[in-house]
Formats: structure tokens, C-alpha cells, sequence
């Protein structure tokens, strides 16, 4: 199904969205590749707070080799917006992590997905990485 050919509702679309949010938090908490890999589109760029930009692929295999470390994530907010094939999601999370060689903290995560309906599922597309 092309871009622009969802047939579901915004209030399905919304729980989909809201539901693929979540699934990427355990993913990213399991190391789960394959998972994090269908999740975010192939074009997918993340934004961290640094400024820092990282490609999809970079940002798995960060995942992977543990520069990115993910132990558990609380959900404090998960706002979703649909428009057609494109949607956003704010997230806002207590993310318990040890990134980039530093020692183990609960941040206050909030992460600001655009999402796209290709192929006939919705994918992350960017995410932009701040605290709240």
C-alpha cells in the first residue's frame, strides 16, 4: 500500500502508534535489533540532545555494541497527532540508562517522533531527543 493508504481510523491509528512507541522502548531495552530495525524506516535520523545526529543504523548498532544502554523506561505521557499517512508522537518517559561511556541515570526522556504509513504500517521516521 502506497503512502497516504491508511485505512484505519486516527483512534486505530493513534493506538497503533502509541503501541509501536512502546515496543520500541522494550526493544531498545532487550537489545532487540530486528525489532528496532522494522520499527524506524530505513531514512530514520535521530537528533540527541547534544545536537548529535545519528542515522538508523548508527543508532542500532550503538544499541548493540552498548554505547547505548537502555534498562527501563516509565511512561509518564504519550501524545499522538494523525494526519493522513503522517503522524507525530511525544513521548515523555523516565528512561533509566548509561549512554556514551557515562554512568547509570534516570533521565527524563522526551522524545518527539514524526511518523510515516508506508507500506501498509507506521514507522519512525526522526526523533528528536530532549528532557522535560
Amino acid at each position: 500500500m502506497a503512502v497516504g493508504q491508511n485505512p484505519s481510523s486516527d483512534d486505530n491509528a493513534r493506538q497503533q502508534i502509541e503501541n509501536l512507541y512502546r515496543q520500541m522502548c522494550q526493544a531498545m531495552i532487550d537489545k532487540d535489533t530486528a525489532t528496532l530495525n522494522r520499527l524506524h524506516a530505513d531514512d530514520f535520523v535521530l537528533i540527541h540532545m547534544t545536537g548529535m545526529r545519528q542515522t538508523k543504523q548508527q543508532y542500532i548498532n550503538a544499541i548493540a555494541d552498548g554505547t547505548l544502554n537502555y534498562y527501563s523506561a516509565e511512561h509518564d505521557r504519550i501524545e499522538v497527532s494523525v494526519h493522513g499517512d503522517r503522524a507525530t508522537l511525544t513521548g515523555r518517559s523516565r528512561v533509566c540508562a548509561a549512554v556514551f561511556g557515562g554512568g547509570r541515570h534516570t533521565w527524563p526522556l522526551q522524545l518527539r517522533f514524526d511518523l510515516v504509513f508506508r507500506n501498509n504500517r507506521w514507522q519512525l521516521s526522526r526523533s528528536v531527543a530532549s528532557t522535560y
